[in-house]
């Protein structure tokens, strides 16, 4: 405990005061990052979407469509931990290309093989699909941390990670909201991954355009963004060396467990909940009851992220356990209403209200601590790590919860999430007072 209360030491650098446009080129480096990471959601979550009508059109239970979740998720898992060092080299703007060039093309050949009725062996087929989108969609939050690392400084992250998980939650939205509609209207699988193929492909180009990895490559000035940094010197760092001294962070180490948590209880929700309101309420998808429950997602998912970064950033002198205990307290109190509701509006209702506390935590480590405990130099490790465990956590949800709901109802699905949560709420515990040291 000592070893890690040593990192509570606050750097005693302050936000630096920017020129005009500075902000204005800044604004103009994030905006379209944060725009293409919520546009790749939407080739993402379509998934989620289009679970349960791909199981009724081609006869498969709830457990067996788990099985494609969790190859994609286990993927994504996989390839967040080994790519992180991968971004560091290639460097935020390179990641981000690669991810969505990847990640358009996965989306349009799944939706042209449901165009052409799927000719063999969905499950299997689908789940090396689905599996190679997520490999593609592992980089983009790798990217997204890397730029912004070098962008903004230590205390202003926090309401940087409010904002930006703000335009993320737009992604839900768009994955559930749009994807929805777009299901409803046309009866079609394959519109379902077509568009947002499309939508990905303008993003890749934007951000050719667009994006920088650092204030100097956009003709401003560099500046210490007084956050940690684990690895000496100007050369692009070795893979080893940046991946051991990242797993070695005491703090790093314990945050990610908390991710592995967050992982079960985010895509727990996300996963099922589209399935969860058909069953038990009878709200279709892309129905105005599911269009309440897509859109709160995206409000919740919003106000929660802003919530965690204003608090943490200007009560709690930038630091992010106090504000995640919280909000993991937030959702084992969310997930008891939705266990004992019994309206449908209700139902809706309250999967928004859980998904600010889970998303709202989500951001608060994976996005913002990253940064501040990986420093600019390791920051994509340090949040391939966080994402990565996240997503080992995540497969659980797939074929594994699966068969629980299919063996025991759904009358379990909300109190199979909580343990989950109680583990985050007491490591956050354990690290109240982490800070990242400067050096």
């Amino acid at each position: 405990m000592e070893a890690l209360l040593s990192t509570s030491a606050a750097t005693s650098l302050e936000a630096p005061t920017h020129t005009r446009a500075f902000r204005v080129r800044r604004f103009a480096n994030w905006f379209p990052l944060g725009l293409t990471y919520a546009v790749i959601y939407m080739g993402r979550y379509n998934f989620n979407v289009t679970k349960g009508p791909i199981g009724t059109a081609y006869g498969y239970d709830i457990d067996a469509m788990g099985i494609i979740a969790t190859a994609g998720f286990w993927t994504y898992a996989l390839s967040v931990l080994m790519n992180g060092p991968i971004a560091e080299r290639l460097g935020g703007r390179r990641a981000i290309l690669f991810c969505t060039f990847g990640s358009a093309i996965m989306n349009a050949v799944i939706g042209a093989c449901f165009a052409a009725h799927w000719p063999t062996g969905l499950i299997g087929s689908m789940s090396v699909l689905y599996a190679l989108n997520m490999y593609f969609q592992s980089f983009g939050a790798l990217s997204v941390v890397k730029v912004n690392s070098a962008w903004f400084h230590v205390r202003e992250r926090g309401v940087l990670g409010g904002v930006f998980g703000s335009m993320i939650s737009a992604g839900y939205a768009l994955s559930y909201g749009v994807c929805g509609w777009l299901f409803h209207h046309f009866d079609s699988l394959a519109i379902v991954y077509l568009v947002p193929s499309v939508a990905i492909a303008v993003m890749c180009v934007v951000d050719f355009f667009v994006v920088r990895d650092k204030p100097s490559d956009a003709g401003q000035d560099d500046f210490d963004t007084g956050d940690e940094q684990h690895v000496d010197g100007s050369a692009a760092p070795k893979f080893f060396d940046v991946t051991k001294q990242v797993l070695a962070h005491p703090v790093i180490r314990r945050l990610a467990l908390a991710e592995f948590c967050t992982g079960f209880v985010r895509q727990g929700l996300l996963l099922h909940f589209p399935e969860f309101l058909k069953k038990v309420y009878g709200i279709e998808v892309g129905s105005k009851l599911f269009s309440v429950a897509s859109i709160g997602i995206t409000v919740g998912g919003i106000a929660g992220a802003l919530l965690c970064g204003v608090v943490s950033d200007y009560f709690f002198q930038s630091r992010r356990a106090p504000v995640a205990f919280v909000f993991y307290l937030g959702q084992v109190g969310s997930l008891l209403l939705l266990r004992a509701n019994d309206s449908p509006l209700g139902a809706a209702l309250l999967i928004a209200f859980t998904s600010m506390w889970i998303f709202g935590v989500h951001g608060m480590l994976s996005g913002t601590a990253s940064m501040d405990f990986g420093g600019r130099k390791a920051a994509a490790t340090a949040a391939g790590l966080l994402d990565g465990i996240q997503y080992v956590g995540a497969g659980l949800t797939g074929l594994p919860l699966g068969w629980v709901l299919k063996r025991w109802s759904w009358s379990v699905w909300a109190p199979s999430l909580i343990p989950f949560s109680l583990v985050g709420a007491a490591l956050m515990l354990t690290l109240w007072n982490a800070k990242p040291k400067h050096t």
